[in-house]
């Protein structure tokens, strides 16, 4: 059986990019068919599950707590830490739309919209050496990301109340029609009774996220020049799987460029409750833990700290002789520091529980420390190191760690502190003091301290894995968000958004992203493409 739909815009993909690109379609007059291999209830893709932190530029926020952000400062520190080339021109163009248009077309767009951040800016990725964010620049909506497709979605709905929405659930396009030279629209099947369903459209817009859900997709990709781990857990949407990438490049001359840049977390672990196989949770790796190898070392020289290169962290796991490494706390440090990413375990911001999450933040989550010790086997706890060890080698099935390497590793960093904090010569040490002089990372970060300091413990142990994301190239489109071939021409009625773009431009972030830049870079290209699309196809 088969059925056809006629309507001005085919989108496909009900990701974060795709719910903006048809709502702003919508309003504008166009009739939408919108297509998504998942289920009603997961509508929104892998924005529904994130945090919802977003890198804006010069935002009254910054202004009140007295950041003195403009496009210029951001933009250099865009192009530095990426390692954008200077040659490489839709990924340049993108990013400095990004750093000029994200104050006016995503914060006060979203303020529009009803949503609210939370009171204060933060200060990720910094740089090694101060080459990252110069200043804070991280934004977290009240609520996280899924309050955002929330807010989202039920606009899209009364934006499409009069019959020019057509939701098509869980269903896959598998091939594109071309009529004339233009991409016509595409075949969907129906992915539960394998119905066709054929949708005719002028335009296509494609926001079918990333590469980085299939691991074959992900593996095939990596960049020769970089060690790849013999495992990795998959922290990004299953059906981000390239397939419709690799169509629109081999059989519409469509430019697929840096596949190779991945924007992955080097500290996960399993999902106590997995979606889908082989789910991994993404920590935000407390500052205060040793970072250390299967054998209970500290990896060194340079130690690992979180919050500064997310990309040098993930190389350095990567490189690793075993495909996990351990971080080693104790309960006060995990009290303060230890979160894990997302919407699910981030409660009292996503219920929107204000003094909860007050409290929380200033005596410690405790309550999150220990639903971990309840429901991860891989969140190791132990009245003594020796004890602690034994765990560690339980869980992974060897005698890897040495109880006294184990208790050499934390002597060694507590005679940091043998006459207080006067003699201190340690990077990660200098890291953390460094951390803390900015507000909102001082509430979540511990002042330095023994690791045996009495009255601190039990100990922690957590044992993690590279998790992949996001993918930070893709499809090359212009600042219309239009598809180009390998003469750099629009390819007629293919539009591109979101992380299935790269961001914009095939690889908007270079090697490395500022952090939060995937959001708000989901909603910049679906506004470019439906401005482009309203006006005809040409720039507005």
């Amino acid at each position: 059986m088969s059925q056809s739909l006629t309507s001005d815009v085919l989108i496909a993909g009900g990701g974060l990019a795709g719910i903006v690109t048809a709502l702003e379609l919508l309003r504008a007059g166009r009739s939408v068919t919108l297509v998504d291999r998942d289920t009603p209830e997961r509508f929104g893709g892998l924005a529904r599950w994130a945090f919802g932190g977003m890198a804006l530029v010069g935002t009254p926020l910054q202004a009140k707590m007295k950041i003195p952000d403009t496009p210029e400062i951001a933009l250099r520190d865009w192009l530095r830490f990426g390692e954008l080339d200077p040659h490489d021109e839709w990924p340049q163009r993108w990013a400095r739309y990004y750093v000029e248009h994200s104050r006016r077309e995503v914060y006060d767009w979203l303020i529009a919209e009803g949503l609210k951040f939370l009171p204060a800016v933060n200060w990720v990725e910094r740089g090694r050496t101060g080459e990252g964010n110069s200043l804070p620049r991280y934004h977290v909506i009240w609520g996280t990301s899924r309050e955002l497709i929330h807010c989202l979605i039920a606009a899209l709905r009364r934006a499409g109340g009069n019959g020019r929405l057509t939701l098509l659930h869980q269903h896959r396009i598998t091939t594109f029609d071309v009529s004339a030279g233009n991409i016509s629209g595409a075949l969907a099947i129906d992915e539960i009774t394998g119905e066709e369903v054929r949708v005719r459209a002028a335009a296509t817009v494609l926001a079918m996220g990333g590469i980085n859900g299939d691991h074959a997709e992900c593996r095939a990709n990596w960049p020769k020049d970089r060690p790849l781990p013999t495992a990795m857990l998959n922290g990004a949407h299953p059906f981000a799987d390239g397939r419709l990438h690799h169509q629109v490049a081999d059989a519409h001359g469509g430019q697929l460029r840096h596949v190779g840049e991945m924007w992955n977390y080097a500290a996960g672990f399993p999902h106590p409750y997995p979606h889908f196989a082989g789910h991994g949770l993404s920590t935000i790796p407390c500052k205060s833990a040793l970072w250390l190898n299967h054998r209970g070392e500290r990896i060194g020289p340079e130690p690992l700290v979180t919050g500064f290169d997310t990309h040098w962290l993930c190389q350095r796991v990567a490189a690793q002789e075993k495909p996990w490494t351990w971080n080693l706390l104790n309960w006060r440090i995990a009290a303060r520091e230890f979160a894990i990413s997302g919407a699910e375990h981030n409660q009292r911001i996503r219920d929107k529980q204000f003094l909860t999450f007050v409290k929380e933040t200033l005596l410690g989550n405790h309550r999150l420390v220990g639903q971990m010790q309840r429901e991860s086997r891989h969140f190791l706890v132990a009245d003594t190191l020796a004890e602690l060890a034994g765990q560690m080698n339980a869980l992974t099935c060897s005698h890897d760690v040495d109880p006294a390497v184990l208790q050499a590793t934390a002597d060694a960093f507590d005679s940091n502190f043998t006459s207080g904090n006067k003699l201190v010569n340690d990077d990660q040490i200098r890291r953390i003091q460094h951390a803390r002089q900015w507000g909102p990372d001082r509430l979540r970060t511990c002042k330095p301290a023994p690791l045996q300091q009495p009255g601190a413990g039990p100990y922690i142990a957590i044992q993690m894995q590279l998790v992949t994301r996001k993918s930070l190239g893709g499809l090359c489109t212009d600042l219309q968000s239009r598809v180009l071939d390998g003469q750099g021409t629009p390819i007629r009625g293919l539009y591109c958004v979101g992380e299935a773009a790269g961001f914009g431009g095939g690889g908007a972030s270079g090697k490395r992203s500022l952090e939060g830049t995937f959001l708000p870079g989901c909603i910049l290209t679906a506004k470019a493409a439906a401005r482009s699309i309203i006006a005809g196809g040409t720039a507005p």
